[in-house]
């Protein structure tokens, strides 16, 4: 492989990051946090005064024969029914938020799972709008979804879950394990090599190195110092590690993962070789030759 000066400075795009500072996030955040402390607390007041007066409530839901229905609520109700229970029996957890923003309007999307007296109940997502008032953001329409198969119970642990997925990686291509490499990539994931011509999608990269996974080790780099980055709604992360190799020296990958339903699967992973600055004019003498 020849050597390619590369890096991936092109996530802005890829990723679609907002622009929006972090504490615009946690302002629209807090009513949504204030209304499921104050559900914990059986505290009616508190989640009162993270609405706006009349807001809707609706949840998604199939009726018995199939039919999708949009069942309306009563906020009225909601808040009297908060104030009557137990305190600590109406817990909601919150897994993730995809939070948008644009002047006084916000949407947020979370996924929940919701526990009546420290007992499953149910989960799904509640999509909530919000509006930036004087006093703050409130909510002012949720609705939800409801189900009772596929519950998430406690937060997941995506960095673990990301590292374990990367580590495999690299030992699948250690041990020629084609399907295990392979399926740890998006259909859709791209592969730059060290080559200025390497640059693939999984399924060309698998037609390309066959010859390589028909052998005991297709390549073995032995990735670590390893860093790790999320978006703000936690389903996209990108990645830096060193890689120790045999025949090229310290390498670095660079890459980005997104999280789907199948779980989190690299979307894109670029080798770079590492040449030390003082080194650099000798590298493109021979580069030349």
């Amino acid at each position: 492989m020849r050597y390619l000066f590369s890096t991936l400075f092109s996530l802005a795009g890829l990723l679609q990051l907002s622009a929006q500072p972090m504490s615009v996030f946690q302002a629209v955040k807090a009513p949504i946090e204030q209304l499921f402390d104050g559900m914990r607390a059986s505290d009616s007041t508190q989640v009162r005064a993270a609405f706006l007066p009349g807001a809707g409530m609706y949840t998604a839901v199939a009726d018995k024969t199939g039919e999708a229905v949009l069942r309306a609520g009563s906020l009225e109700r909601f808040v009297q029914s908060v104030g009557q229970a137990p305190k600590g029996a109406l817990d909601e957890q919150i897994w993730s938020y995809d939070i948008r923003i644009d002047g006084l309007l916000a949407t947020a999307w979370t996924d929940y799972t919701f526990f009546y007296n420290g007992e499953l109940s149910h989960c799904g997502t509640n999509a909530f709008e919000l509006f930036k008032t004087a006093e703050g953001w409130k909510i002012s329409h949720i609705t939800d979804t409801r189900n009772r198969e596929g519950c998430r119970t406690e937060a997941p642990d995506h960095a673990a879950e990301i590292g374990q997925l990367l580590d495999n990686w690299h030992r699948a291509a250690a041990t020629a394990d084609a399907a295990a490499f392979f399926g740890g990539m998006h259909e859709e994931g791209i592969y730059l090599g060290t080559d200025a011509s390497e640059r693939w999608l999984r399924d060309e990269l698998r037609e390309w190195a066959a010859f390589a996974f028909e052998r005991e080790v297709a390549w073995d780099f032995r990735p670590y110092s390893r860093q790790l980055y999320f978006s703000k709604d936690g389903k996209t992360a990108w990645f830096e590690e060193l890689l120790d190799t045999k025949n090229m020296g310290t390498c670095r990958g660079s890459g980005v993962l997104a999280l789907d339903d199948e779980g989190w699967r690299i979307r894109h992973y670029d080798l770079s070789l590492m040449v030390p600055n003082e080194r650099m004019d000798k590298v493109q003498e021979a580069l030349k030759d």
